[in-house]
């Protein structure tokens, strides 16, 4: 009998045990030389695969001493160009070939070694691969007790991040810079690691990236021609924490335990957000909730008691339909990004399910500004009512979210009453924030620490104001605020009449809509008065049709934006996927708009 190994079976240690067990007693074992080489260049690297694989032939020499086997090498010796497509299969293949030129048993625990063999026609025996207890990676060596992640690119010299939370540090931490083949090999080691170790596995795989989990490491790893050279990125948790730790613990927790609730948790990359959504997964998993995870990839560290869930798929629409099934009181969905994401977070929260998301932002109430547009405005209290924003480490701010029907801030008539989403400090119980509707557009306004005559009356009214007016007047319209419901408002004297209407029958529309008293000047133009493109932002052409005015904002998808007019507010969007922002034509603001673009005033983007 003749039997050729591949590398997955030397390195697991079981030819010399068929040979024991009697299987392969008296057999010629012909070791191809590129099995050698393989495990040669393991071992010179300092993994463990490679010299356990030099120890199984040393039994297998001694095997031959004693006279149990006849032990042969065979073949060449693979060259470097050969060496550097092993992972592309061309060292698997010349053993396969040498193999069937012996007219040899073909010997692998390698599943896809196994079918191309045996579509080839060459004799096979496959043997499942042995659970390796893999100690440690060598990429591990990069890492101490400060460091958060670590990044190896062909070319440059290995960097890392390092630091505390809120303080990292990228720096380098070799000289050296590191060649395609070494990195080719750690990835090599990274991938039979997730493989064959039960503590790991392969979250992604697809032309040009593979994301593993091995224990609390996620390796993102990056090859041509998705990347531009092959780099490795490992990311590990560097912080483990209780919710105990946190500021406000106390009240956190009555207020999870009180009820299902649907929380975000916000923040800027690296401040500590999944820290702090697996303090809050094992908080309530010990006080005996059922709890899930979605995530993708999963490098949520929790304990085992909290299932971990990835896009069913593709599509985490459908995990979301087999949670529903499975109904979890709990949910941590990391990280909550796309309109798709939102939704899905949507959806599971209405149906009951206590939803805990992640988010990227710079600010607490951004956190719930991206749910504008993509959730209906007035269930958006349903759906999130509590907002945690982390900042180093820690609880910087809570914000409680709740609905009311009254008079937004600043706003004095009652006919102007309306659902208003409150954003409350959780901590002191004051007033914060409220979005509402104003005249069919979304704002948000700050109100409580801000004075109530400027966030509402002077942010917006005015604004509305001039909006209503320049849909009558032909020239410039200027406001000057005098109240909470008081305004000047000064146009040319040609516009006057037209403003004030027949008996003054239109300011008195006005008025009511408004809510505002309304004095009608005239406006006396002067160098200043000439409108001229200022502010930041970002200068754009829209564009009119047939049914809208469409405004581009090609990479601002999903983001809130301003447009302003030479420099002067016009209105508040959320940017669609299509990267554009449409406005009905007809509408006050398309109207606004268009006599912009005919006076050839500038339009800008601005966030």
């Amino acid at each position: 009998m003749k039997v050729v190994p591949d590398t997955s079976v030397v390195i697991d240690g079981r030819v010399s045990e068929k040979v024991q067990e009697g299987t392969f007693a008296d057999a010629t074992v012909l070791i191809p030389e590129a099995v050698v080489t393989e495990l040669e260049a393991q071992a010179n690297d300092g993994i463990s695969t490679g010299w356990d694989g030099l120890k199984e032939l040393q039994r297998l020499a001694d095997l031959a001493d004693e006279g149990t086997i006849d032990l042969e090498f065979i073949g060449e010796r693979p060259d470097a160009s050969e060496r550097g497509l092993a992972t592309e299969g061309e060292i698997d293949a010349q053993i396969r070939a040498l193999a069937a030129e012996v007219d040899a048993i073909f010997f692998t625990s390698d599943i896809v070694q196994s079918e191309i063999a045996d579509a080839k026609g060459i004799a096979v025996e496959y043997i499942s691969p042995r659970p390796r207890d893999v100690e440690h990676l060598s990429i591990e060596k990069y890492f101490d007790k400060t460091t958060m992640s670590v990044h190896l690119k062909v070319g440059l010299e290995p960097m890392a991040k390092r630091g505390s939370l809120g303080e990292m540090r990228y720096e380098a931490i070799a000289e050296e810079p590191l060649e395609e083949s070494y990195l080719k090999d750690e990835a090599q080691e990274i991938i039979d690691a997730a493989k064959e170790s039960p503590e790991g596995f392969i979250e992604m795989s697809e032309p040009g990236m593979t994301i593993v989990q091995f224990r609390d490491l996620r390796i993102a790893i990056a090859e041509p021609p998705f990347s531009d050279a092959i780099e490795i990125t490992v990311v590990r948790p560097i912080a483990v924490t209780s919710l105990e730790d946190y500021r406000m613990s106390d009240e956190l927790k009555d207020r999870l335990l009180a009820r299902q609730r649907g929380v975000l948790i916000a923040g800027s990359p690296g401040a500590g957000k999944t820290t702090f959504a697996q303090a809050i997964a094992e908080f309530l998993s010990d006080h005996d909730y059922a709890v899930k995870t979605m995530e993708k990839p999963r490098d949520l560290q929790v304990g085992p008691e909290v299932t971990q869930y990835t896009a069913l798929a593709g599509d985490m629409a459908k995990t979301a339909d087999a949670l529903l099934m499975v109904r979890p009181d709990y949910t941590i969905y990391d990280e909550v990004r796309k309109t798709a994401d939102f939704e899905v977070f949507a959806d599971m929260r209405l149906a009951g399910v206590g939803m805990i998301g992640v988010v990227h932002a710079t600010r607490a109430i951004d956190a719930l500004q991206r749910l504008i547009g993509r959730v209906e405005l007035g269930v958006i209290p349903q759906v999130v009512d509590t907002v945690v924003y982390i900042e180093a480490g820690e609880v910087h701010t809570v914000y409680d979210v709740t609905t009311e029907v009254k008079v937004p801030a600043g706003l004095m008539e009652e006919d102007l009453a309306r659902p208003v989403i409150l954003i409350r400090d959780f901590e002191t119980g004051q007033p914060a924030y409220e979005i509402y509707t104003f005249n069919r557009q979304v704002v948000t306004v700050p109100v409580g620490s801000v004075p109530e005559h400027e966030a509402g009356v002077d942010r917006l009214a005015s604004k509305e104001i001039e909006r209503e007016v320049q849909r009558i007047a032909a020239g410039p319209v200027e406001v000057e605020l005098t109240g909470p419901s008081q305004a000047i408002v000064y146009v040319q004297e040609p516009d006057i009449p037209a403003v004030i209407g027949s008996g003054g029958e239109r300011v008195r529309e006005l008025e009511n809509r408004l809510g505002v008293n309304l004095d009608i000047q005239e406006l006396e133009l002067t160098a200043e008065t000439a409108t001229s493109p200022t502010g930041d932002g970002e200068a754009i052409e829209p564009e009119v049709t047939n049914r809208h005015v469409i405004i581009p904002a090609t990479g601002h998808v999903g983001e809130t934006i301003e447009i302003h007019a030479n420099g002067d507010y016009v209105f508040t969007a959320t940017v669609g996927r299509g990267g554009d922002i449409k406005v009905s034509r007809g509408s006050a603001i398309a109207d606004e708009l268009e006599r912009a673009i005919g006076s050839g005033r500038t339009i800008k983007l601005v966030q």
